[in-house]
């Protein structure tokens, strides 16, 4: 099972990947035929909007999963373990529902839209909207998954805190950990 989980977030990332080609080859493409040729590709600009929505919601997929979103952590690392698992579990409920949300608000887009062209490609607007689904319920697994482990405690407390980590932020702990010790080392009776 985990193979199969690992293989799907690789295709994820080989997606966002040629989405990010397939825009920059569109509007470089674009720029160099207008301003050399004095024409250009009308599809470009809007294949590329396709593309970029495709691959800001790819990617916030795989982040979820690698615990890459930028967060505020700072309440959290103050509260006992069992404090942070309740907070984790109230925060992915929350997510859940949001991704309830999306997922049936693009759904819904998506069949009004899906017979509805692109006025430059052709291309159903439904594909458009139909990445929103595809998020919905890849972040829903994610979340359902770390939710589980979360509440039967095969998290450990290290892993309570499920935000990008920020270098310079441990850095200044460290600091701050150091001084706290050189500090009490130096004070009058302490031992040496």
């Amino acid at each position: 099972m985990k193979t199969l989980v690992d293989g799907y977030f690789r295709l994820l990332k080989l997606l966002m990947f040629l989405c990010m080609v397939g825009m920059v080859v569109m509007v470089f493409g674009n720029v160099v035929m207008r301003y050399a040729f004095n024409s250009g590709l009308t599809m470009s600009e809007e294949l590329a909007r396709f593309l970029f929505v495709w691959m800001t919601f790819l990617g916030a997929i795989v982040a979820l999963r690698e615990h890459a979103h930028l967060g505020v952590d700072t309440l959290i690392r103050r509260l006992p373990p069992l404090g942070r698992r309740f907070a984790l579990l109230l925060g992915h409920t929350l997510m859940l529902y949001v991704c309830w949300l999306i997922t049936t608000g693009s759904w819904q887009q998506t069949q009004i839209n899906l017979s509805v062209p692109a006025p430059a490609t052709g291309l159903s607007m439904g594909a458009f909207y139909g990445v929103g689904v595809l998020f919905g319920i890849s972040a829903a697994a994610v979340l359902l998954y770390e939710a589980v482990r979360i509440a039967f405690g095969r998290t450990g407390d290290h892993e309570l805190v499920m935000v990008a980590s920020n270098d310079a932020a441990e850095e200044v702990e460290r600091l701050q950990h150091e001084q706290q010790h050189a500090g009490k080392s130096s004070a009058p009776g302490a031992k040496a």
